[in-house]
C-alpha cells in the first residue's frame, strides 16, 4: 500500500489536476466506479488506484485517496486514462467558443452525446474538457464524445469545404430556431457564457440563430445548447 504523498505515483496524481501537465502527458483523471465502467466501455485503457482492498488497483491509503480526489467524501476509486485521438466527424457537430465554466461544458457534452452531436469542438481558450468539475458533469459522457480542441475559423473553413452548414447563436439579426431545418450536416456554435460567439466567428455563419424566449434576454448557455441540440437532433 501507498502512504507517503511523496510517492513519485502519487506526484503524478496530483499533477494531473492540472491542466499544463494533463497537456504534457496526454492524460486525466477518471473517478469513480461509473466513470471507470464508462471508460472501460469506451476503449479507454486506465491505470487504477483504489483504497479499498477488494477492488483492483493499486492501493493507497484513504488519507492518499482524499488527498488526489480533492473533496471531502472521495470515492475509493480512480484511474488515469490517456486522451484519445480526434476522431471523424459525427454529421451533427457542437463546436463552442470561449466556454470559460466547467460545469457548462460537462453538461454540453453530455447533452451533446444524447442528442447525436457526438463530435464537440472547443476553442483553444475555452475551459478543459478534462477539468474534474467537467469530467464530473458528463456523467460517464465524455467517454463516447470526439472531443476536438483547435482554432475556430480554421476548422469552419475546413467543415464548410466537407459540406457542413454553420449555425451560430445570436440575439442579434438571427432566426427562431423553430424556424430553421438544419441540414444533414451541421454545426451550432455556442458562445462564452458573457460575450457570446466572438464576431470573427459571427461573421462566417451560414445562419444566425436563437431560442425564442419570454421576458428574458438569453438563457444559460448550457441550457440553451441543450434546447438547439434537443430541437435538432438526429
Amino acid at each position: 500500500m501507498i502512504t507517503s504523498k511523496d510517492n513519485d505515483k502519487i506526484k503524478y496524481l496530483l499533477k494531473l489536476h492540472t491542466k499544463k501537465y494533463r497537456d504534457q502527458f496526454n492524460a486525466f483523471l477518471v473517478f469513480g466506479d461509473h466513470q471507470i465502467e464508462e471508460a472501460n466501455k469506451n476503449g479507454y485503457s486506465l491505470d487504477l488506484y483504489t483504497s479499498n482492498p477488494n477492488k483492483k488497483g493499486e492501493l493507497i491509503s484513504e488519507a492518499l485517496m482524499k488527498l488526489v480526489s480533492l473533496t471531502e467524501t472521495p470515492m475509493d476509486s480512480l484511474g488515469i486514462a490517456k486522451k484519445k485521438e480526434e476522431a471523424t466527424y459525427s454529421k451533427r457537430i457542437l463546436m463552442l467558443d470561449g466556454i470559460q465554466d466547467p460545469g457548462n461544458m460537462g453538461t454540453l457534452i453530455r447533452s451533446a452525446i444524447g442528442f447525436g452531436f457526438n463530435t464537440i469542438i472547443s476553442s483553444l481558450d475555452s475551459v478543459d474538457y478534462y477539468h474534474e468539475r467537467s469530467i464530473r458533469a458528463t456523467q460517464g459522457n465524455l467517454f463516447y464524445a470526439n472531443l476536438v480542441k483547435a482554432p475556430l475559423k480554421e476548422r469552419i473553413q475546413a467543415l464548410k469545404f466537407l459540406g457542413y452548414k454553420v449555425y451560430v447563436t445570436s440575439l442579434k439579426k438571427s432566426k427562431d430556431i423553430k424556424t430553421i431545418s438544419p441540414s444533414e450536416k451541421c454545426v451550432v456554435v455556442l458562445g462564452n457564457e458573457g460575450s457570446g460567439v466572438s464576431q470573427a466567428i459571427i461573421d462566417m455563419a451560414d445562419e444566425l440563430v436563437r431560442i425564442k424566449t419570454n421576458d428574458i434576454e438569453s438563457l444559460n448557455v448550457a441550457m440553451a445548447g441543450t434546447i438547439i441540440m434537443y430541437e435538432w437532433q438526429v
